[in-house]
């Protein structure tokens, strides 16, 4: 449950300019309240908390856009093709501000990974920050998205297409291969998305 501390006014116009409607709060504690989607932003004097279960619906209207982030993602399937999973992680100096963890179905190791990938850099839009330096531990992933290695398998190569499109959304980015132990947040978050099926 995100609590954004935050001028409660200046986050009724962003919400209200996101064509989000935002009614009178339930109680005397609460400034007003506002619903998209699984989410209800409720603001109080000076912060705002986001309930419900997709909370990302509102908290990047809510966030001040810009800055910087960190992004680490991972993917993953028993059986390479099997049942997989991908796992995802913002991060500011602030700490974590956004994970994900879902199944994706039956898929090979590289497309858990594009998929995780994508998910993450999509988060990462959503969030609006000018600036991410992405993290992940497939080494093929990463070279094949910097240009470094070619892309021969055409469901690879339409993925690092979405990657470099979902790119052209940042003003700064870098692409980085880290070992596994530094990526551990979202290797945890893709295993137990498989664990799920």
């Amino acid at each position: 449950m995100p609590v954004i501390e935050c001028d409660v006014d200046a986050a009724r116009d962003r919400l209200e300019q996101a064509g989000v409607t935002v009614e009178p709060g339930n109680t005397d504690h609460e400034r007003w309240r506002a619903s998209r989607g699984d989410a209800t932003a409720v603001a109080y004097d000076d912060k705002v908390v986001v309930q419900g279960g997709a909370p990302r619906d509102l908290e990047a209207i809510l966030r001040e856009g810009g800055g910087r982030a960190h992004v680490y993602f991972d993917g993953g399937a028993r059986g390479n093709p099997g049942p997989a999973g991908i796992g995802w992680v913002v991060v500011t100096s602030e700490g974590i501000v956004a994970e994900g963890s879902e199944t994706i179905g039956r898929a090979t190791n590289n497309q858990a990974e594009y998929e995780a990938l994508i998910a993450a850099l999509e988060a990462a839009r959503d969030y609006g920050y000018d600036e991410i330096h992405v993290r992940g531990d497939s080494e093929l992933i990463v070279k094949q998205v910097r240009g470094e290695y070619d892309t021969n398998n055409p469901e690879l190569r339409e993925r690092r297409v979405t990657v470099h499109e979902l790119l052209r959304s940042f003003d700064e980015w870098t692409l980085e291969h880290v070992p596994r132990e530094v990526n551990d947040r979202a290797d945890a978050l893709a295993n137990e998305a498989m664990d799920q099926q």
